[in-house]
């Protein structure tokens, strides 16, 4: 997957000559972000070879559902919180071009430099012309924008100030908020968390959920899906890799100002296909199913048969 404007050559120069101890660079790394320690300190070089490749890729996976979801969308002013490299902005601005205002918010010294840099070797105007606020979201006091991005941001935060941060991205969004997190079950009940205050706030869910039920996960079950990414050779290297994809995991939520609940079911497992049937782990207003489409149902079974991970199913 390519990034927008110039940013390809701008990740490749910036990258030239800063490629040694990528290895254990990244080892640090992700020991940090399983401690939940924050993205200060962070090698960049390691960054942008193992990590802004699949935060791109995810976060380009869930705009495409919004825009999937709401075709009417045109998003004109955007604020990326928690900016880093300018990931998530990169992934708006590739889906709606007609992004003329962007605001990015980077907290930590190290990023703010490199998403200047960035932002100006993108040739993409509205990141050159970026307001970028090197400040936390606690202290962030910008105005409303159509759409408000938050992607990896709630993980590198204490639960206790995830109701605030919440309340903040929700009256900063005129129009949609998106909130991304890693997926696994840390990730997933900070969105949850999430979700229940955005409801009592009378949001209205675009996705992942079809409905605005109360969620079904419980136990030690959690909602999330995959991306495939594809590494190049420094992204192997750097992981000690064998295989030339990774799939990374990521729970979200997306949440507007008015429409509809999308309705149907949210596809929660990989389908699993054989002669007699499709079997699909389903989400829908009333909770968790396991159903079987069977294959002497030719029409439905047809369509089963497409449905992957992720998807929404409305037979």
């Amino acid at each position: 997957m390519s990034y927008p404007g110039e940013l390809d050559g701008a990740v490749r120069t910036w990258l030239e000559g800063r490629g040694q101890g990528l290895a254990a660079a990244n080892a640090a790394m992700s020991a940090r972000y399983r401690a939940g320690q924050g993205s200060a300190g962070i090698d960049l070089a390691a960054y942008l070879t193992t990590r802004l490749p699949a935060t791109f890729a995810v976060n380009a996976r869930v705009l495409a559902e919004v825009a999937h979801r709401r075709p009417g969308f045109a998003p004109r002013s955007l604020a990326d919180i928690g900016a880093g490299p300018g990931t998530a902005g990169w992934a708006a601005v590739a889906q709606w071009p007609e992004i003329a205002g962007v605001e990015q918010v980077e907290a930590t010294p190290a990023f703010a430099g490199l998403l200047k840099e960035m932002n100006a070797a993108s040739g993409l105007p509205a990141l050159v012309e970026a307001n970028v606020r090197e400040q936390a979201l606690v202290q962030w006091t910008g105005g409303r924008h159509d759409l408000v991005l938050a992607s990896y941001v709630l993980a590198e935060m204490p639960m206790t100030g995830i109701a605030d941060a919440v309340a903040k991205l929700w009256g900063a969004a005129g129009g949609m908020l998106v909130l991304i997190e890693p997926g696994t079950p840390e990730g997933f009940k900070r969105i949850a968390i999430a979700r229940r205050q955005l409801l009592a706030a009378g949001v209205v869910i675009v996705a992942p959920c079809t409905h605005h039920a109360a969620c079904p996960m419980v136990g030690g079950d959690w909602c999330h899906f995959k991306e495939r990414v594809q590494r190049s050779r420094a992204h192997m290297h750097a992981k000690g890799a064998s295989v030339p994809f990774e799939d990374e995991a990521y729970s979200y939520l997306v949440v507007a100002r008015d429409g509809e609940a999308a309705g149907g079911a949210r596809v929660l497992a990989p389908p699993v296909v054989n002669k007699t049937g499709v079997a699909l782990r389903l989400c829908a207003e009333t909770g968790l199913s396991d159903v079987t489409v069977p294959a002497r149902d030719k029409a439905r079974y047809k369509q089963a048969k497409k449905v992957s991970w992720g998807d929404r199913w409305t037979p």
